[in-house]
């Protein structure tokens, strides 16, 4: 799917790639973005895709060699394709720039590690980040621009809405359903549902750092510890 959009453009002519964000997930990012390009001028070694980094305001010109563009200039660029990804771990700034920049006619981009493992009958949807050692396994369906730092896995039958996040290691087991916005901190651990009573974490709700989650979370509630429960104000 990914090389696919990119061998595309090559039949296109020039593309060039934004990454929307220049903190440290997007620069954990940009890898991902050089390694898929790589991957399609081994195929067609003439053709030009050029990565950038992406702010509305930037301070400096590059960042770790790549050019830092601002969204302006960014949307001036003179090419055939411009395709996109939004490394921000804010969700509801991810969806924004996300729809500013489908309105600009720009192409959302996948991107997944070469490290990346995926079984059977997993459905992913666009804009998604899939950081090195990440694993899906069985029949899951995961929305747009879901977001899986290094070492997280997701287990058989889990259903993921738009827009979530998972840090770096977190362990989503089996029969979960998570709902759009949701944010899963580092290393959280999210007990196994079952096919008749799913483990439901509900839309904008955020597992801290190291929570284990053995019961339904509501809806845009923050919950910590071992076992979790709501933070106190």
């Amino acid at each position: 799917m990914i090389q696919s959009l990119l061998h595309q453009a090559a039949l296109m002519g020039k593309a060039v790639i934004g990454l929307f964000g220049a903190g440290g997930c997007a620069r954990g990012v940009m890898p991902l973005v050089v390694e898929t390009i790589k991957a399609v001028q081994a195929a067609h070694p003439d053709v030009t895709f050029e990565p950038y980094f992406v702010e509305r305001e930037p301070t400096k010109a590059t960042v770790n060699g790549i050019p830092l563009l601002s969204e302006e200039a960014f949307f001036a660029l003179e090419a055939d394709t411009r395709f996109f990804n939004v490394a921000i771990a804010e969700s509801k700034l991810r969806q924004k720039i996300t729809e500013t920049c489908l309105a600009r006619g720009l192409r959302p981009l996948s991107l997944a590690a070469s490290q990346t493992i995926c079984y059977d009958d997993v459905e992913v949807g666009e804009g998604a980040i899939l950081c090195a050692n990440t694993m899906l396994t069985s029949n899951i369906r995961i929305g747009k621009f879901f977001h899986a730092n290094i070492y997280s896995y997701v287990e058989h039958d889990c259903v993921i809405g738009d827009y979530v996040t998972f840090a770096p290691a977190v362990r989503c087991n089996g029969n979960v359903h998570i709902g759009d916005h949701a944010y899963i901190g580092t290393g959280a651990i999210l007990k196994q549902g079952s096919l008749d009573k799913p483990l439901r974490i509900g839309e904008g709700a955020i597992i801290g750092m190291g929570a284990v989650v053995t019961k339904d979370v509501p809806a845009h509630t923050t919950v910590v510890g071992n076992p979790a429960r709501p933070m106190g104000r």
